[in-house]
């Protein structure tokens, strides 16, 4: 008989981990759903509830979704369409701000509820915002003058998730973070030797699991890096290493036997080509008086020039020569027809992404760049087709591409234009890509252009039928932020097998 499991979902974004462990809970001996998602930000909440919606339908999602999809409508009121299954989704999906006054004792009643209901038979999910440990938030909060990391309440969030595991107690739970929480101080300390304290002992106690690394000795919590996990490792093609502490409540751990590591690594990596060049090609645009002629004669001109300058590698200059010359530019700025094809995708992970009842590529829409973003998108790009295979660093662009920043030269933006090299897995996909793309340019130096929103949910592993509320930039953000549903997925599956044998 199979065991079943609510899930509560704290800080969930659009639904990446979510949706990794939804779908690992459709298989095998343990049953997996989700009661519960606990999301503050409005577009989020939006995605987060279409997608809680759509998993209500057991054989599909409805005919009215990809109808609309399709014809690049708007979705229909499924409230009136659905009401029962809407109502459902409405409920499971909050808006609420954790750590805010009211909001735990507001949540309190489901928590208690779903133990009950569930006999202690859950899992907790999430992971607190991060701006306080990342490097980058660390290194602009350094730069203000009044900034006091004891009293920045986002360094404490995760005593929410600790809270809210103390009360729910369950079976198991899995926390995520940045790898800069390792190194992160406040009051003096390191607080991650915090988090795994408060982690251990919440509710009846918990035993610590890495998912790449074996069990550390008796009564030691596992070292601090072996709680990184190298997401290239598990068939997502993009490098996204992220602190995963993943915990098996005492009473579980101390009747089965947990075999290390949980996700073993993989021999084969995903690669940024692979994942993206299924996709039709389009043209970045113009940021001002943006039509196909003038931008067409923007990339000419800009790789002419490229073409004939000898501070140009002869490899690049050859690339840019063939650019100058081509009358196979692409056309389009949207993306229309959507392929079915799985390409090089290895087939696991063209499984779980490729949907085909849709006709049209889903947020295929490419941004407007000026032209000389246009010269340093090819020029990057051709540059990462050498045999290096890397993007090119700042003071390796010719002096005609160089950014007129006055802090250029400074060092500290070496990589401000940086292509995804096309045969290895992408760098980290980030919310900056919401900002203005120069660190997500695409290997395709015909496009010259930056990733978009449906490309870099491609490298986040988003099936590609997975729908993002609000403009770009709100979608952009969404995606950066998420954990990559396939990696939660494999997560989910691990965490099953150990729970099957409670």
């Amino acid at each position: 008989m199979n065991k079943e499991y609510a899930i509560i979902d704290l800080f969930a974004g659009p639904g990446g981990l979510g949706e990794g462990f939804s779908a690992a809970g459709r298989e095998g001996e343990v049953r997996m759903k989700i009661r519960l998602s606990v999301e503050m930000e409005r577009n989020a909440i939006q995605t987060l509830r279409l997608r809680s919606f759509l998993r209500m339908f057991k054989d599909g999602f409805p005919p009215e979704y990809y109808d609309a999809l399709n014809a690049r409508k708007p979705l229909p009121d499924w409230s009136k369409l659905y009401p029962i299954q809407w109502k459902h989704a409405e409920q499971e999906v909050r808006q609420l701000e954790l750590g805010k006054d009211g909001v735990f004792e507001e949540i309190a009643e489901v928590l208690d509820r779903t133990r009950e209901e569930f006999d202690g038979n859950t899992i907790l999910i999430g992971g607190p915002p991060c701006q306080a440990y990342s490097l980058v938030g660390r290194s602009r909060n350094m730069g203000k003058d009044d900034y006091v990391a004891e009293q920045d309440h986002r360094h404490y969030l995760y005593k929410e998730y600790s809270r809210i595991l103390d009360r729910l107690n369950p079976a198991a739970f899995v926390m995520e973070n940045v790898k800069g929480m390792l190194s992160s101080k406040v009051d003096g300390g390191g607080i991650f030797h915090r988090v795994l304290d408060d982690l251990h002992s919440a509710g009846e106690g918990y035993k610590l699991v890495p998912l790449s690394a074996p069990l550390a000795d008796a009564g030691n919590h596992p070292p601090a890096r072996d709680f990184i996990l190298r997401a290239e490792e598990h068939g997502v093609p993009q490098a996204r290493h992220r602190v995963i502490v993943v915990g098996i409540r005492s009473d579980i751990a101390e009747r089965v036997e947990i075999e290390t590591p949980l996700l073993p690594r993989r021999n084969s990596r995903a690669t940024t080509w692979e994942a993206v060049s299924g996709f039709s090609k389009v043209r970045s645009g113009l940021s001002r008086g943006d039509d196909l002629e003038t931008w067409t004669q923007a990339v000419r001109d800009q790789a002419k020039r490229i073409a004939e300058s000898p501070e140009v590698p002869e490899y690049v200059r050859k690339v840019a020569g063939k650019v100058a010359r081509t009358n196979s530019l692409p056309a389009r700025r949207v993306g229309h027809v959507y392929s079915f094809s799985k390409g090089g995708l290895p087939e696991d992970l063209a499984s779980w992404l490729l949907d085909p009842k849709l006709k049209v590529v889903l947020h295929h829409e490419t941004r407007g760049h000026i032209p000389g973003d246009l010269g340093r998108y090819l020029f990057s790009a051709a540059f990462s087709m050498g045999s290096e295979k890397r993007a090119p660093k700042l003071p390796e662009f010719p002096e005609f591409l160089q950014p007129e920043h006055v802090n250029r030269s400074s060092g500290h933006f070496a990589d401000r234009f940086r292509t995804q090299v096309a045969d290895r897995p992408s760098t980290t996909v980030t919310s900056h890509i919401s900002k203005d793309g120069h660190y997500f340019i695409h290997p395709d130096p015909m496009q010259c252009r930056s990733l978009t929103v449906r490309e870099a949910a491609r490298l986040q592993t988003f099936p590609d039928n997975y729908h993002f509320y609000g403009g770009r930039t709100a979608q952009y953000h969404q995606v950066g932020n998420a954990v990559p549903p396939y990696l939660a997925y494999q997560i989910a599956k691990a965490i099953g097998h150990i729970l099957a044998k409670a």
